[in-house]
């Protein structure tokens, strides 16, 4: 029978620990009651994260978790031993309440955990201790001011009561708090912390009076955390068909060990390959936990992901134990169960985030630069990646607000016993030695440098040979006009064509100056960017990268074809063009993108076709005198004064050679130098910003506020990983919308006519994996955009009474500067958006969404 506690109590000021609840029960029934104990939750938190410590097979990993690790999760919850969080969860009960302590404060002090960092504070816990576990709902708790005693946690009884809580802990899981030795191991005990919160707050901890021993291994067993093991000795050629050629050897043949490993080298030359390769040799060894591969955007994560998904079916044992959670990415989101914050409606019900938690997943690099900074949660980001294989693909000069937390990065990466593997057609050597931490000297191309080790050190330096090469011709070009005729007399020939712009905007405008015409000449075209659905999204990417790979080979004569798009064209993405038109860019990024430019030789093509590029842009000295004018929107994207340096390195090219030509461009465009008359002004715009842009040395102290060690914790909405065109906001895209209170309905009409049910108030009407499917399908119906370009927020109260709270994270009310990044907007037939419940949907502009040109602001 389920204890409660007892009613003497109710009327005193103070309750015993034993007594305390940790959380209400919701019943079959709707009701609720008091759930498990604040000491058995705690305990069966340390239990949880002890048994996740026990099965981590690689040793470099787990020498990182101290003994004490586990009753430092245990200690997470010792502030819901105070009066107001009784309150709180007596309020939830219908039962009465302790005079003259209101449960709305606890927003003051970031709710129990902000009690529990000032009592681990007040019982001299060693340094770090008091903020892991303070932090461990993603946050840090406003408590300046604040100390243990204080009259509103309960005066000194209350705080007696939880240092018998801690010592009670103590005897149960024979431990204490440990001892760390650094901010890094500080940030992977914070995420050990959280996550075996949200484990043990899970459906197999949930009814108060069952027993939990015996659900320890299946609570870690069903949320993915299952050690994998690995067929031995296979080669390169047993997994990937082919045998290494000189470049992937050498990659192959210095990262046996966890470290730092840069491979540069041209645009369709394997890198990909040799980087799983060395995973796989990490894996088998035991010397890696896991493989994270990050990418720069989600679309090009969604192809590399397939092929990670044929590399896992060949190294992963027969045998081991839950096979197909390990290797499906999509399982972890559908089956496994990974408690309160892991739920539908919590923070971390996301594929993306979720991802890093999985031993094995694809995603985007965005989600591990967070890992260091000083957003929510960033620490369970950390967590996940600890002791893993990172490879960090399409790395290229970043501007200086990315470059900065992608240093910091890779140095925390790098102390967490991972093994990093940098993968880039565009570095240059002042960039390649910030990755690296220390000087570099090789100018060779293509090089491999490698420094192993837990610390930066002495590093080794490999040229490997150029084995083949090949000749671009080039066209600069400031005619838009002629350049879209010579697109569609190039596709009227046969052949696919590329046209890259710089803006989502800029794509869809030249999509539908295109399209209009190219249907009347028997051209097909299309359009790929990151602001679809995914839905929609999944569909333009399987068609048209079939068109342009080598899948679609045996169709590829049947018609011309042209594809527009923005970066994520030049990321990636297997696809092979015949000819491209693409908006000027720095020098990185168009190297990149003629790399989709005569990719494979063997690729059939139009008789017409010869391998050929033209960069729209304008004239150099109007450029230089006026970037912004000359330039357009690109001049927002990336800096004039690196644009202007681009345009000089590519003036008067008609031709280039590749690889050979890739070192000397770049360092020709990165190179320092000092600069007189207009260019003087960009770079020291660019330095120093201006009124309307911000300067590289401010952009990169906002990137060291963001970091981990300093500033405020930062909301997901606020964390920028890239300074410009962040898609922080997720819009939410319904053709209806409404509910039925008698019913306790809501009832959501998706884009394609299918309805979906959500009871409002009683969540135990669908099941745990109900729930998750349900939700899954709502979030295939999100789209990403920028803040500026989101629908105007509707009220969290609205939201909820639609039961939206149920799927989608809505914000911590325990943290004020938390919100949620959740917009809805109705669809209408005309493809216009409008508010729900006749919100207006923007203050500026009107917004628009089709399933062939994606989400648009429609005019300015």
């Amino acid at each position: 029978m389920r204890r409660k506690p007892k009613v003497e109590h109710v009327n005193s000021t103070l309750i015993p620990f034993r007594d305390c609840p940790a959380k209400s029960f919701l019943n079959d029934d709707g009701s609720v009651t008091t759930g498990r104990t604040v000491f058995n939750h705690c305990q069966i938190v340390g239990e949880v994260a002890k048994e996740m410590i026990r099965r981590i097979r690689c040793d470099n990993l787990k020498v990182l978790f101290p003994d004490g690790a586990a009753f430092t999760a245990a200690s997470h919850d010792i502030g819901k031993v105070s009066p107001t969080f009784y309150n709180k969860i007596m309020r939830a009960c219908s039962r009465t309440l302790i005079p003259g302590f209101n449960p709305d404060l606890e927003k003051q002090w970031g709710g129990h955990a902000g009690v529990s960092q000032v009592t681990a504070t007040s019982l001299n816990a060693p340094t770090y201790i008091p903020e892991v576990i303070g932090q461990h709902h993603g946050f840090s708790p406003p408590i300046a001011g604040c100390r243990a005693k204080d009259e509103i946690f309960g005066g000194e009884d209350w705080l007696t009561e939880r240092t018998k809580l801690v010592a009670e802990l103590q005897h149960a899981l024979q431990e204490t708090w440990p001892q760390i030795e650094s901010a890094a191991q500080a940030r992977l005990l914070a995420g050990l912390t959280s996550v075996a919160d949200w484990i043990g707050s899970g459906e197999f901890f949930e009814k108060p009076d069952a027993p939990w021993q015996e659900n320890i291994g299946r609570a870690l067993d069903h949320a993915g955390f299952v050690p994998a093991t690995y067929n031995q000795g296979l080669s390169f050629a047993q997994i990937f068909g082919f045998s290494p050629h000189e470049a992937q050897s050498i990659l192959i043949e210095q990262a046996c060990t966890p470290g730092v490993y840069v491979l540069e080298a041209p645009m369709g030359l394997g890198k990909t390959e040799a980087a799983l390769y060395a995973a796989y040799q990490l894996l088998s060894t035991y010397q890696a936990s896991g493989v994270y591969f990050a990418l720069p955007t989600q679309l090009t994560s969604n192809k590399i992901f397939e092929r990670f998904e044929q590399f896992l079916e060949i190294i992963v044992a027969p045998d081991c134990s839950h096979r197909s959670l390990l290797l499906h990415a999509n399982a972890w989101l559908f089956e496994t169960e990974m408690g309160e914050e892991g739920r539908p409606g919590g923070a971390w019900f996301n594929q993306a985030k979720r991802g890093l938690l999985a031993p094995f997943a694809v995603g985007t690099i965005d989600q591990a630069l967070m890992a260091a900074m000083n957003v929510k949660h960033g620490f369970v980001r950390a967590f996940g990646l600890a002791g893993k294989v990172v490879i960090l693909d399409e790395v290229h000069t970043y501007d200086a607000y990315t470059g900065t937390l992608l240093d910091a990065l890779v140095r925390l990466l790098r102390s967490l016993h991972c093994t990093v593997i940098i993968l880039s057609a565009t570095l240059n050597q002042e960039r390649r030695q910030r990755l690296l931490g220390c000087a570099t000297s090789a100018s060779g191309y293509p090089l491999i440098t490698a420094s192993p080790g837990c610390v930066a050190g002495e590093v080794k330096e490999v040229h490997v040979p150029v084995s083949e090469s090949r000749q671009v011709n080039l066209g600069i070009q400031a005619d838009e006009v002629l350049a879209l005729e010579q697109a569609l007399l190039r596709a009227e020939q046969g052949q696919q064509v590329l046209w890259i712009e710089n803006t989502v905007k800029d794509a869809q405008q030249r999509y539908l100056d295109l399209a209009a015409r190219a249907s009347d000449l028997g051209i097909a075209c299309g359009l790929l960017h990151s602001r679809f659905t995914l839905n929609d999204r999944q569909r333009n990417e399987a068609q048209w990268v079939e068109f342009y790979g080598k899948a679609g080979w045996p169709k590829r004569g049947a018609q011309g074809r042209i594809l527009v798009g923005t970066q994520v064209l030049e990321q990636s993405l297997d696809i092979d063009a015949d000819f491209m038109v693409s908006r000027f860019a720095p020098t990185d990024m168009l190297l990149q993108r003629l790399g989709r430019l005569w990719r494979h030789k063997d690729t059939p093509r139009s008789q017409s076709a010869r391998p050929e590029a033209w960069f729209l842009a304008p004239d150099i000295t109007a450029a230089i005198e006026s970037p912004p004018s000359h330039f357009g929107a690109s001049a927002y994207v990336y800096s004039p004064y690196i644009l202007c340096r681009s345009l000089e390195v590519w003036q008067g090219k008609t031709s280039i050679q590749l690889p050979e030509d890739i070192r000397g461009l770049i360092e020709q465009t990165y190179q320092s130098r000092s600069e007189q008359g207009p260019m003087r002004k960009w770079l020291s715009e660019l330095e120093d910003g201006n009124s309307r842009r911000t300067g590289q040395n401010t952009m990169r102290q906002l990137a060291r506020v963001a970091l981990a060690e300093a500033g405020n914790t930062l909301p997901e909405s606020k964390a920028q990983t890239r300074y410009s065109e962040t898609d922080n906001f997720e819009v939410l895209l319904l053709r209806a919308i409404s509910r039925n209170r008698e019913a306790d309905t809501a009832t959501f009409t998706l884009l394609d006519g299918e309805r979906i049910q959500l009871p409002l108030r009683n969540r135990a009407r669908l099941t745990k994996s109900e729930w998750r499917h349900v939700t899954a399908t709502l979030l295939r119906q999100v789209v990403p955009v920028r803040r500026a370009d989101a629908p105007k927020p509707a009220p969290t109260d609205m939201l909820k009474s639609f039961g939206l709270h149920h799927c989608f994270y809505l914000g911590n009310p325990d943290w004020p500067d938390d919100e949620s990044v959740l917009r809805v907007a109705l669809v209408e037939d005309s493809g216009y958006l409008r508010g729900i419940e006749h919100l207006d949907i923007h203050d500026k502009h009107t917004l628009e969404y089709r399933d062939d040109l994606g989400y648009r602001v429609a005019n300015d």
